[in-house]
Parts: C-alpha cells; structure tokens; sequence
C-alpha cells in the first residue's frame, strides 16, 4: 500500500519529527502489523532515526552536520546548496521500519526525523506498506 506525507520545513535546515504523522497514517488505514519504507524523493532532505525524548540531540546532530559540510565551501554545484546535497547523503534517502500492533515499534527514545536541509519547502514523504 502506498501512502504519502506532506512536511512543511520552516528554515533552511531542520529536524521534524514525522513519527506520530506515519503512526496516524498506519491508524487511518487500520494496518496492525507489517513493514514499512519511509523513502525521500528529494537530493537535499533525508530520513533518520534517533532520540526524540531531548530535543538537543537533534540540535547537536544538526550542529555537528553544519560544521562537518558547511555552507560555503570550495563546491563545484552551481546552485549554492552542495552542502544540503552532501549532509542528505550522509544520512540517507530511506528507512525500513517493523509496524506491530498499529504503531512504529521503534525502542523507547526513537523517533522517526525527516532532514531539511535546503529549506523552507513543502516536501513528500513517501510511505510503503508491506
């Protein structure tokens, strides 16, 4: 079953926690168990898991992305945003997710984050149901 997302990012570079988002859509469909792939069809925004119980995580990743590949750089792309290119490759364009009783079984701390990095835009976030 294919089922979409739409995620509106607010600055050029974000984490937005779309995990209650996908466990609505699993609701709104009445899926109880299965697989799922979460997949970005944009070169500049990515998916990751990590902690979604202290938002400094996320702060200090995205930090840490921003002094590892910043925005000026000695880049050849003409369009200016190589480096949202570069962090969406690190991360990675999809994610493969166990649904178990209706929900995302992800550990305690895990939340599912979809990765703006040439923002602000409205964005798709695709979702597949096994």
């Amino acid at each position: 079953m294919y089922l979409e997302l739409v995620v509106e990012s607010e600055c050029r570079e974000q984490f937005i926690n779309i995990t209650g988002q996908i466990n609505d859509l699993l609701a709104s469909h009445e899926i109880a168990d299965g697989c799922c792939t979460v997949f970005v069809s944009h070169t500049t925004a990515a998916v990751t898991v990590n902690e979604d119980a202290d938002p400094a995580v996320m702060d200090d990743l995205l930090r840490f992305l921003q002094s590892t590949v910043p925005l000026k750089g000695s880049y050849r792309h003409s369009e200016g945003n190589s480096d949202a290119h570069i962090k969406a490759a690190l991360l990675g364009c999809s994610l493969h997710l166990i649904i178990r009783n209706g929900y995302l079984d992800l550990g305690t701390w895990q939340g599912v984050f979809f990765a703006e990095f040439d923002g602000p835009r409205t964005r798709k976030v695709k979702v597949w149901i096994d």
